[in-house]
């Protein structure tokens, strides 16, 4: 087999020490091992930890048993060729037990002496690096070879295994096809992967017929003007009466809780068939409060920025968040989503600005099986089609190329997509919040933006006020930092004065950057235990105060400034009161003097 060839001395290096040479190993490889060492599995491991007794095993074939049937008759298949190499092939569930195995004599034999049997729990966290564990984790195929494995236990194993998913996307389980090392074959892996292809495969037209099945015995109860839903084994609504058909005209698929957050409440459960549910609801819809996961402050620009959020939040519209960095973009888009009747879909952030450009079609779009050398067996899905059902927040919407404006103006007009190397086309139920940090109609006047998708984007613009237009917020978002941080920091208001004097360029951001300073540097909180000039030293603030300078004050250097204002403010503050200065500025009363002197100041200054 054309593979890394095992390396027992690398192996044995990273179990004593944790060194690696990655150089030497394969980086799915390498990667399983520091979750092995992250979440202590024993490298020294004889045989599996953990089987399951025969009850439980009965238990949890039947939780599995539409998996197990479907995939069994593959695997029988199989056996004839497995045995005749002298090999075993096993089907493993999606919670890492090996529910059926079968294959060579030799090989079972030497498999129960590791206890690789029916029952045994084979997941990474169990016996380290292995092919079965490794695949539930990654959800791709993969070989896992020799001294590759984490555990002594299997050694001496060679192991292919791929993943089985439902039409959901979601894991069925594993099909695994192992042997000691002696008889290992080249197209272990390839032989597994075709299996796990056809088994998904039918496992897909199999839940399609249930659902009809299903769909056919709900058809007298989708005409009720009772609100009732049908649910498959997933509670994922494929039926629905009248009442949940007009008032959620896209509940096809959606989840059983999201009606409850829509206000409607389970009076009974019925079961139909062997994979569906009949719920009986009632509706009590109730206005919940608008929950933002953050600060705002009291200030009058905060205030209106809510009463924006909270109104756009109510609608479906496309809304266009713009400010300057760090005044929070990010934190209104999720609020957006959080208090929107998509809250229980995905929300999916992506920063167009900091994606290359020759990546940003397939992070957005996706792309199909095959559409370039080196692409995933089963395509992948882009932001559009993971934000299905939930909301698409497009952060830097204005460094998007010309090319890609065209397919996102595409996209919102007719809410469908086709993946790069796709020919169908995909549609998708989201909802889009678009940010810059520029003003998006200069962008557009200045033709960065076209204009047509200007008016897509720009239907409802919420403005974020810069921290130097809300300065009376930083006392409510030095108390919001403090309890998030579990920091007992406290403000003294000459401190406090100085701070409201900053232009804060990085707004939020920087001022939150300002108060980490200070609790790495004041852990115990007390901010005034030396003088304030120090203490402004201390917590790195940026220049730049907001007063412009006067013409004699040029000459001043940054920390001779920052000391002369202080004055001006502490004397200020205490009516000219120079001993009262002092000791709201926390500076010693002759240290306080000297300065006066030293500045040409007098107490009436």
């Amino acid at each position: 087999m054309n593979s890394i060839p095992n390396d027992l001395q690398t192996w044995k290096r990273f179990v004593k020490d944790g060194v690696l040479d990655e150089a030497r190993i394969r980086k799915r490889i390498a990667e399983s091992w520091h979750r092995c060492r992250k979440a202590e599995v024993n490298p020294y491991l004889e045989k599996g930890p953990k089987v399951l007794q025969q009850t439980e095993l009965d238990q949890q074939s039947n939780k599995h048993s539409f998996f197990l049937s479907t995939a069994m008759p593959y695997l029988e298949k199989l056996l004839p060729a497995i045995k005749e190499m002298e090999m075993m092939a096993l089907l493993i569930d999606a919670d890492g037990v090996v529910l059926a195995l079968d294959g060579h004599r030799r090989a079972l034999h030497e498999a129960k002496r590791i206890n690789f049997i029916e029952g045994a729990c084979w997941t990474e966290t169990a016996v380290g690096t292995n092919a079965i564990g490794t695949a539930l984790h990654i959800s791709e195929p993969v070989v896992i070879q020799g001294s590759e494995h984490y555990s002594v236990a299997s050694h001496h194993w060679n192991c292919s295994a791929a993943p089985i998913h439902y039409e959901d996307g979601t894991l069925a389980g594993v099909i695994d096809i192992s042997c000691p090392a002696a008889h290992a074959q080249p197209n272990m892996l390839g032989i597994a992967a075709a299996i796990a292809f056809a088994a998904e495969r039918e496992l897909a037209a199999k839940s399609r017929e249930k659902e009809l099945e299903l769909l056919s015995r709900f058809a007298d109860r989708a005409a009720s003007r009772v609100p009732i839903v049908l649910c498959n084994a997933k509670q994922h609504i494929i039926g629905a009466s009248l009442p949940i058909r007009s008032s959620i005209p896209d509940w096809q698929g959606r989840h059983l809780y999201e009606l409850k957050e829509k206000g409607f409440t389970i009076e009974k459960a019925v079961t139909m068939g062997d994979s569906g549910t009949c719920f009986y609801l009632s509706e009590q819809k109730k206005k919940t409060a608008f929950r933002f996961h953050g600060v705002l402050g009291q200030s009058r620009q905060s205030q209106a920025m809510l009463i924006s959020l909270e109104r756009a939040a109510a609608a479906d519209a496309t809304v266009c968040l713009s400010g300057e960095t760090g005044t929070g973009k990010e934190v209104a888009a999720r609020a957006l989503h959080e208090n929107s009747d998509r809250k229980h879909g995905p929300f999916v952030a992506v920063n167009c600005g900091a994606i290359p450009s020759d990546l940003i079609e397939s992070e957005l779009f996706g792309y199909a099986e095959g559409a370039f050398t080196g692409a995933k067996r089963n395509g992948y899905k882009g932001a559009f089609q993971k934000a299905n059902h939930g909301t698409l927040f497009l952060d830097e919407i204005g460094e998007i190329s010309h090319s890609m404006q065209v397919a996102l103006l595409r996209v919102l007009q007719e809410r469908k997509i086709t993946p790069i190397g796709g020919t169908k086309e995909i549609p998708v139920d989201i909802r889009v919040i678009a940010a810059t940090h520029c003003d998006l109609r200069e962008l557009a006047e200045s033709g960065k933006i076209r204009e047509d998708l200007f008016y897509r984007l720009h239907v409802y613009p919420i403005q974020l006020p810069p921290l130097r237009n809300r300065l009376e917020d930083i006392e409510d978002l030095f108390a919001y930092y403090t309890q998030k941080n579990g920091w007992p920091g406290e403000l003294p208001p000459g401190f406090l004065d100085v701070l409201k004097q900053w232009k804060w360029p990085g707004n939020i951001r920087e001022l939150f950057n300002v108060f980490e300073r200070l609790s790495i540097r004041f852990p115990d909180g007390r901010l005034s235990d030396e003088p304030l000039s120090l203490l402004l030293e201390a917590s790195g603030l940026p220049i730049g105060p907001v007063k412009e300078k006067r013409a004699e004050t040029k000459a001043l250097n940054l920390r001779e400034q920052i000391q002369k204002d202080i004055l001006i403010n502490a004397l200020e503050t205490a009516k000219g009161n120079v001993s009262k200065a002092a000791k709201i500025s926390g500076i010693p009363r002759s240290t306080f003097y000297k300065r006066l002197k030293k500045f040409n100041m007098t107490a009436g200054s």
